[in-house]
């Protein structure tokens, strides 16, 4: 296990705010790190949520008559037209929204009402596939957004595997990082 450091503030906090306001064991208390975490989480996954919704530009509100764009549908989103910038959006925008729905569900193991906060937080995560499945063209392929979709869950398991299987090593590394 790592030995704890003594918190010693800066002198001045302008100098090295990075360091004045960074996380000290020896400070800063596990329920008070977890309230700000929720809090931080939350704000990631309803921006993330309505950015997913409601993409940047719209969506098309009729559908071209000339049929010269094949983009131009209604319910569609406007952005899709530039399809390698609109994947980049949905696969940044998903992964952040997944991170930030793994992090209140595992700050909030053990809380009253539990099964309720999980069932909500899937809930959402299940709306938002509808919801970028309405706006998204047909051309895109949903398997790569249900992969970033996956990928805080499978960091979460594979950490946790490697932490089971070798504790030492991981200590190693903790101790050469702090050096």
């Amino acid at each position: 296990m790592a030995s704890l450091q003594t918190y010693n503030p800066p002198e001045n906090p302008s100098k090295s705010l990075f360091k004045y306001f960074r996380f000290h064991l020896d400070r800063d208390s596990p329920s008070d790190t977890r309230d700000a975490l929720l809090i931080v989480a939350a704000l990631i996954a309803a921006v993330t949520f309505q950015a997913g919704i409601t993409p940047p530009g719209g969506v098309w509100q009729d559908v071209d008559e000339n049929g010269k764009d094949p983009h131009h549908v209604a319910g569609r989103s406007i952005y899709a037209a530039q399809p390698t910038p609109f994947f980049i959006f949905l696969m940044a925008n998903t992964l952040g929204l997944s991170a930030s729905i793994s992090i209140i569900t595992y700050l909030t193991i053990g809380f009253p009402l539990y099964m309720e906060v999980v069932i909500a937080s899937y809930s959402l995560l299940l709306t938002y596939a509808s919801a970028i499945i309405a706006i998204t063209p047909e051309d895109v392929s949903f398997r790569y957004i249900l992969i970033a979709a996956a990928v805080p869950y499978l960091v979460r398991f594979i950490m946790q595997t490697f932490r089971k299987w070798y504790p030492k090593l991981e200590d190693a590394i903790t101790n050469s990082v702090k050096g």
